[in-house]
């Protein structure tokens, strides 16, 4: 279906407001302070050799994984763009803007990086609603993922997420008990949360750049054509 170009900007508003509900959950399970998902964990080490603040430096990552997306022939959508533009300084601004002092609890922590874990799963679920592609890092798992049909997707994204923790740990970022519940609790709670909500990820028929670029100058055809 043919979508107009009010409805694709509106689309382009709908996948900011759900990337800021998803960074707020990112935010949650950083201020925990029990460990950090792997590539939470690499952006942190990163930004503690470089320049950059930990919301620079995923939106490096993920400028880089989106260039290894577009070599791997991956669709690419303005929603991948957006989410690697957008995502990590929003994290970063929620982490500047939080009050309150560095959490110590542990239980508190583990908490609270399940609260983090419920936001995220919603945040994606407005985002992904808007069928213009996920971000960098589920293509760049779905590019991987194609090149080893043998082994089962997840245990792709095991090794995916092992090399990637590898990475920030040997970078100095955070690893701890929130790392092991972030890698195996985050995929539960967004499946509890879909079930509640009644989402299928999966139902949804993704737009690239190119589908939705011909349609924004199909739209600005014809609005010259009634002002003529």
């Amino acid at each position: 279906m043919k979508l107009s170009r009010k409805k694709i900007l509106a689309q382009w508003g709908q996948i900011v407001a759900g990337l800021a509900v998803f960074a707020f959950g990112v935010h949650l399970t950083i201020y925990a302070n029990i460990g950090l998902a792997p590539w939470d964990c690499l952006g942190m080490g990163l930004s503690y050799h470089t320049f950059l603040n930990y919301g620079l430096a995923m939106t490096v990552i993920a400028l880089a994984i989106l260039v290894i997306d577009l070599l791997l022939h991956e669709r690419i959508g303005y929603g991948t763009i957006i989410d690697a533009l957008l995502t990590g300084n929003l994290v970063q601004m929620y982490n500047s803007l939080n009050p309150l002092p560095e959490n110590h609890n542990l239980w508190l922590g583990i908490a609270v990086m399940l609260a983090g874990f419920v936001f995220m799963a919603l945040g994606m679920r407005i985002y992904m609603e808007a069928a213009q592609c996920c971000g960098p890092r589920d293509s760049l798992l779905v590019g991987i993922g194609k090149r080893m049909p043998k082994i089962p997707i997840g245990a792709v994204e095991i090794l995916l997420w092992a090399a990637v923790l590898l990475a920030g740990w040997l970078l100095g970022g955070p690893v701890g008990i929130g790392t092991l519940i972030s890698t195996f609790g985050a995929g539960a709670v967004m499946q509890l949360v879909y079930s509640l909500i009644h989402f299928e990820p999966r139902e949804i028929r993704h737009r690239d750049v190119a589908e939705v670029t011909k349609e924004l100058i199909g739209g600005r055809r014809e609005i010259d054509k009634k002002q003529t």
